[in-house]
Formats: C-alpha cells, sequence, structure tokens
C-alpha cells in the first residue's frame, strides 16, 4: 500500500492561494503606480482626494437622512437630520469648490498633524523611561514639523500636501503588499510537492 504524501492533499488549496496571490500582487502594483502618480503630479491626486471626500460627505449625509426617521425619539431624529444636513453641505461645497476644499483639508489635516505631534510628546514624557520610547519622541518631532510645515505654508501648502501625503501612503502600502504577496507564493510553492 502506498502512502500518499502530506502535500498532496493540499493541491486545490495551493492551486487558490497561487491564483489569490497573483491578484493581491496586481492589486499591489496598482497601489505602487498610483502612489508613484500621486507623488509626481500632488495636485491632480490632491483634487481627486478632495472629489472623493466630497462625494463620501454627501452619501453620508444621505444616509444619515434615511436613518433619522428609523425609530427613535425626537431628539434622535433632530440631530441625525443636523448631522445630515452638515454632511451635505460640506460635501456638496467640496464637489462646487473643490479647490477651496482642498485647502480646508489641507487645514485640518496640518491641525491633525500638530495634534498627533503634541500627543507623541506627551506619550514619550509619560514612557520616557520605558525601552524604545525614543521611538514616540522621534515620532512627535517628525510629525509637529511636518504640520508645522504644512500650516505654515498654507495656503500655498495646499497644492501638495494632501497629494505627496496620499502618493506616499499608496507607495508604501503597496509595497509591503507586494513583499506580503511575494513571501504567500514561495511559501505556498515550497509547500507543493
Amino acid at each position: 500500500m502506498a502512502t500518499a504524501s502530506p502535500a498532496q492533499g493540499l493541491q486545490g488549496p495551493l492551486q487558490f492561494a497561487k491564483k489569490l496571490t497573483g491578484w493581491y500582487i496586481a492589486a499591489a502594483v496598482v497601489f505602487i503606480v498610483f502612489g508613484i502618480f500621486a507623488i509626481l503630479e500632488p495636485a491632480v491626486a490632491g483634487l481627486g482626494v478632495t472629489l472623493l471626500v466630497g462625494w463620501l460627505l454627501v452619501f453620508g449625509g444621505v444616509m444619515h437622512l434615511i436613518t433619522a426617521f428609523r425609530g427613535g425619539g425626537a431628539k434622535q431624529v433632530l440631530s441625525q437630520v443636523l448631522i445630515g444636513i452638515l454632511y451635505l453641505v460640506c460635501g456638496i461645497y467640496f464637489l462646487m469648490h473643490p479647490l477651496l476644499g482642498i485647502s480646508a483639508l489641507t487645514l485640518f489635516l496640518s491641525a491633525v498633524f500638530l495634534a498627533e505631534g503634541v500627543l507623541e510628546l506627551v506619550a514619550y514624557f509619560r514612557m520616557k523611561n520605558e525601552a524604545a520610547s525614543g521611538w514616540l519622541l522621534l515620532n512627535g518631532i517628525v510629525t509637529l514639523l511636518l504640520g508645522g510645515l504644512i500650516w505654515f505654508q498654507w495656503p500655498s501648502s495646499s497644492i501638495w500636501a494632501i497629494g505627496i501625503l496620499v502618493g506616499v501612503n499608496l507607495l508604501m502600502t503597496g509595497s509591503t503588499r507586494l513583499m506580503f504577496g511575494l513571501a504567500v507564493r514561495k511559501l505556498a510553492a515550497s509547500a507543493s510537492p
């Protein structure tokens, strides 16, 4: 009686894993290409992000208005209607005035970075005796510098800030996913008989 190798029972899942990693790697390459494009054309990428945020706000506003009348008291209905109207107004404003929207998003982004930098520094001073707390200090300083750079160059930073940051994020996400997909593909190849 011949014994089958344990890997023979894995033929179906291994083929599926190879096929799935192929799509995963392709998506990672698309992320990398979009990231490079966003870095090379930050104004276009920033405009795209602003339009996306506008549409998401419109969609969110409509959803708040729909859910406002699904039950609950008058207080819940009123708050959902007000939030829905605010979302709709902001979303339509972003869609009708994308250049002003990009400027508003950039100012908001700068404020978020400044607040994050301060919180990272507070965390460092609370944990400075812990191992690797220096990374909190470094992250806090870099985040504060980036937030300050965007803030003090606003509104001219609106042209580059969002596009560059989205581009770097897409590039890093794509690179990470590419390496992960290649590692899984290599693992699946080594497991096949």
